[in-house]
């Protein structure tokens, strides 16, 4: 780490700080800890249940920040010692959650408490304590586009006032009761006004994200090595699973969603300007996406396919696609949003951070990460017959 003072974006020194990152050994998490050790002298209190991610940070005791890192093994629904750890730190960030489209609707409650009730004691404690909050929700809470009620031909579909999603304007649109998919999406929209109400009420310190497909290494996992046999992890994760195991990939709906897709190191830049200029973000919610990654599930199942041949030297299969419906992928209940694109203006005005990555870029390396990591397991586990049942 550079032996100069950093500054923050308005020219001040950046003190050093202690942050409390409640899900530190996930996905996100392992990366924004990388990132802290790398580059800055702040410590972290790592909070999870697991840290096979954020092993490579911890031991040896001989690493460079092996003083600035702890990892505190809690369950945050019913573990005492997460507010000392609050109220030890300057910041908390709360990560945790469960995030995976295939729960929504077969765990609909567990989604609802991971995302709504666990949250609340972080929030209490926060603003009991006086301390600052970096809350990590999602792109889900705007739910449907205006657009998307639109008869399918109608001219207004394609003007960005009716699907650029806005963090201070968009409305949030959820399909019915029924469909158990917008539970993560209703529960995530709820913490969020409970914090900014605590903001306006009680003068909690706060920023909330809503990360747009956030993609790179050591996302989700792929089921039958790192995870349940019968998992069905993000859409990355599905298709990487798929694209390693020479299946077809299953596009459900016909894959014609549209999405965009960010690399997690731009992402994480996004976010450590955040933790080190408060006067800018607090206050604020950020959508942290990249618009010019744009793309229907189907087109990314095309250049997938293309990146991974290209990365393992392996050649596509014939048919590297089959459809599938919604309901037999993700059972009864299930629902979509058509588009879900973001507008960038205040993470720009605030934070003047723009995503630098390509699609392709993000893919061939989120890909060389998952055929190195995964090809040869994978072969293993395909050469050893099932056990009988």
């Amino acid at each position: 780490m550079a032996s100069t003072v950093r500054v923050d974006l308005d020219g001040n020194p950046i003190k050093a700080m202690t942050i409390c990152m409640i899900g530190a050994g996930g996905f996100i998490g392992s990366h924004m800890c990388e990132k802290l050790m790398a580059e800055t002298p702040h410590k972290v209190l790592a909070v999870d249940v697991y840290n096979d991610k954020i092993k490579h940070l911890l031991e040896p005791s001989s690493l460079p920040w092996a003083d600035r890192i702890q990892f505190h093994r809690i369950n945050i629904k019913n573990d005492s010692r997460l507010e000392g750890l609050i109220k030890m730190a300057d910041l908390t960030i709360n990560l945790a959650a469960i995030c995976t489209p295939a729960d929504y609707n077969t765990r609909p409650l567990d989604t609802i408490y991971s995302n709504f009730i666990d949250a609340l004691p972080v929030v209490k404690y926060c603003s009991e304590n006086n301390k600052r909050l970096i809350h990590f929700s999602t792109c889900e809470v705007y739910g449907k586009t205006i657009g998307s009620f639109l008869p399918k031909d109608h001219p207004l579909r394609q003007d960005p006032a009716y699907f650029v999603l806005k963090e201070d304007d968009s409305p949030c649109i959820f399909g019915s009761i029924e469909k158990q998919r917008w539970s993560y999406a209703c529960a995530k929209q709820l913490i969020e006004r409970l914090i900014y109400a605590e903001g306006a009420e009680n003068g909690l310190e706060f920023t909330i994200v809503r990360p747009f497909n956030w993609i790179g290494p050591r996302m989700d996992f792929i089921p039958g090595i790192d995870g349940p046999r019968e998992g069905v992890p993000r859409v990355l994760a599905c298709f990487s699973n798929n694209l390693l195991r020479r299946e077809p990939l299953k596009l459900v709906d016909g894959g014609e969603s549209q999405r965009t897709f960010i690399y997690i190191k731009d992402a994480i830049e996004a976010v450590l300007l955040m933790i080190e200029n408060p006067a800018r973000a607090n206050g604020h919610i950020f959508n942290v996406g990249n618009p010019n990654n744009e793309l229907t599930v189907r087109q990314l199942a095309e250049m997938m396919t293309e990146v991974y041949s290209k990365v393992s030297g392996e050649p596509s299969l014939e048919v590297p696609t089959i459809d599938i419906s919604s309901k037999e992928f993700y059972g009864e209940g299930y629902d979509d949003s058509d588009k879900r694109i973001p507008d960038m203006t205040i993470i720009n005005k605030q934070l003047g951070w723009d995503p630098k990555t390509s699609l392709w870029d993000l893919l061939e390396s989120t890909l060389t990460y998952q055929h190195r990591t995964y090809a040869e397991a994978i072969k293993q586990s395909i050469s050893k017959p099932f056990a009988s049942r």
